[in-house]
């Protein structure tokens, strides 16, 4: 008798289908890959900052590839001949001619080179505006601290691959901003000037700064941002994303779309459109136009220089820091140093350790997976508001030449006007903040006493006009409202109402409005007595009636 083996109902049968069940069947990859498939990530709309961020970085890979088959970092000279006639005979570096090259002779080379340094800037952009929502609503606490270090690390680095990036064409304008990053360096005590040595090769510009800066834009930075975007992720997805307060969101459950197929297809949408935007902003709008430079020599600077927008607190604290040369220990420290290299150093340091300094004032070592409003803490939105007017300040500063030449104002009153704003802004920035967020805690906590503003006019027996108020919940005797303040957004008006809120017991637009018990038992009380008059007037007329 011969044994017959059956074919299993689950085995694959498109050549698909076996090619991923052989590799499944050796790498163990299906449960892990179902897994993270099923993972549930919350939707909202301040959660794309990131998203922004990620995909940015990802056009930067994609377009800087193609430009590397074409740029040449060599400060070797050669004579220009090529298409931009303007340039024509002028001696420059290789890496000069060869951005001129990109711009105007290889095909599609503008285009790319113009996206590139337009997803550089929206990257930036969105890392920045992607921390300031993590710190606005406290996503930064127990246990994703090492994530907010993580992302300090990359903003950090993406301003060191911006100014690289930024520096290789070789052009008079970034060659301008090497020269200044080259007076800081010298401005550091002690060991100043062996730091330009070793960055530079020798004594300022050097033969090789070009070839290094594109080691360090192409390769090492790019591999540090991509490992640390992985870092962060994969603490995003091991730790679970954070979620706004809402109807049956805990510090325990995720409610939100899986990452297959919903999400995914959401992200991939997302993608598009960022990167359609970067390619309309590459295409239509002209940024960096090096041929109207020329080429970097170091006893020229460009007249109007401003360096891109990431860069301008740093233009602008140098312009605004007193010519103070201070002797310390023998030692003569530059006014160059104090406001290039210590203030940013104080501004990233006291950024890293914020999250550690507030738990422990507050005392907080709970971990957190629900987000808070601004308006619930607002000693730390008081906080963020007076570092970013800080840092408005200190960067409309750094264009202040420009500003003067625009509205004809003196340059000297522009620099004290800057002074006494870096003193006097953020202070007041902080106490606006800080009214604000009083202000509309007490409005979500009085709409949740008197209820919600109908438009409705009633007049009282006594000629009084009042408006209608809807209550959002249970009512006490007094028509107060019962429901406590928990952390989320409190409906304002009536198209509110029912909308998916988390308030329990809501009334909405389908249910009639309740006025409040006492104002509705004097208008009964009203109605009650005007019956009771007509009612007897009506009786002595027909005694009236009878007797005739």
């Amino acid at each position: 008798m011969t044994a017959t083996t059956s074919r299993r109902s689950d085995e694959p049968r498109t050549p698909q289908g076996k090619a991923g069940k052989w590799a499944d069947d050796r790498l163990y990859l299906a449960g892990p890959m179902r897994k993270q498939l099923n993972k549930v990530f919350p939707d909202h709309w301040s959660f794309m900052m990131g998203e922004i961020a990620l995909y940015s970085f990802i056009i930067l890979l994609l377009t800087g590839t193609y430009l590397t088959f074409f740029f040449d970092p060599s400060q070797a000279e050669v004579v220009y001949h090529g298409r931009y006639v303007p340039m024509d005979g002028i001696t420059m570096s290789r890496a000069y001619a060869s951005t001129l090259d990109i711009s105007f002779d290889v095909r599609g080379g503008l285009v790319v080179r113009q996206i590139h340094h337009w997803s550089a800037l929206m990257f930036l952009a969105a890392m920045l505006v992607h921390m300031f929502r993590t710190f606005f609503t406290g996503a930064f606490r127990k246990p994703r601290e090492l994530n907010w270090l993580i992302g300090l690390g990359l903003i950090t680095l993406g301003l060191v691959e911006g100014f690289a990036g930024y520096s290789m064409p070789d052009d008079l304008l970034s060659g301008t901003g090497l020269r200044i990053a080259d007076a800081i360096m010298l401005s550091i005590p002690v060991i100043g000037t062996w730091v330009s040595f070793l960055v530079f090769g020798g004594p300022f510009p050097g033969h090789v700064i070009i070839d290094r800066l594109y080691i360090a834009h192409v390769l090492l930075v790019p591999a540090i941002l991509a490992a640390l975007i992985g870092a962060h992720l994969a603490l995003v997805v091991r730790q679970k994303h954070t979620q706004f307060p809402s109807h049956g969101h805990t510090e325990d459950t995720v409610t939100g779309e899986r990452v297959f197929p919903l999400y995914a297809a959401k992200a991939g949408g997302f993608f598009f459109i960022v990167f359609g935007v970067c390619a309309a902003l590459g295409g239509l709008t002209q940024i960096n136009p090096v041929w109207l430079f020329g080429p970097y020599m170091p006893s020229q600077v460009s007249s109007g220089s401003q360096p891109d927008w990431y860069i301008m607190f740093l233009d602008g604290s140098t312009r605004l820091f007193p010519s103070w040369e201070i002797r310390l220990f023998h030692h003569d420290i530059p006014p160059l140093f104090w406001p290039t290299v210590v203030l940013p150093g104080i501004m990233f340091t006291l950024a890293g350790a914020y999250p550690f300094i507030e738990a422990k004032l507050t005392k907080d070592r709970a971990k957190h997976h629900l987000l808070q409003r601004p308006r619930d803490v607002p000693v730390r939105t008081s906080l963020g508001c007076m570092a970013i007017a800080f840092y408005v300040v200190l960067f409309l500063s750094g264009g202040n030449d420009l500003i003067a030449k625009a509205f004809d104002i003196s340059l000297n009153a522009m620099t004290w006007a800057g002074r006494i704003g870096l003193l006097v802004v953020p202070p007041l920035a902080y106490l606006v903040a800080y009214r604000v967020c009083l202000g509309l805690q007490r409005h979500d906590r009085e709409v949740l006493e008197h209820g919600v503003e109908t438009g409705i006019i009633k007049v009282l027996p006594t000629g009084e006009f009042i408006e209608v108020h809807q209550p959002i919940g249970p009512v006490d005797e007094h028509g107060h409202g019962q429901l406590s303040y928990a952390g989320t957004p409190v409906p304002k008006r009536m198209n509110q109402l029912g909308g998916g809120t988390p308030l329990k017991h809501l009334r909405g637009f389908f249910y009639p409005v309740k006025e409040k018990p006492e104002i509705q038992a004097a208008i009964d009380e009203h109605e009650a007595n005007v019956g009771e008059r007509e009612s007897i007037e009506a009786q002595e007329s027909d005694r009236r009636q009878l007797t005739d």
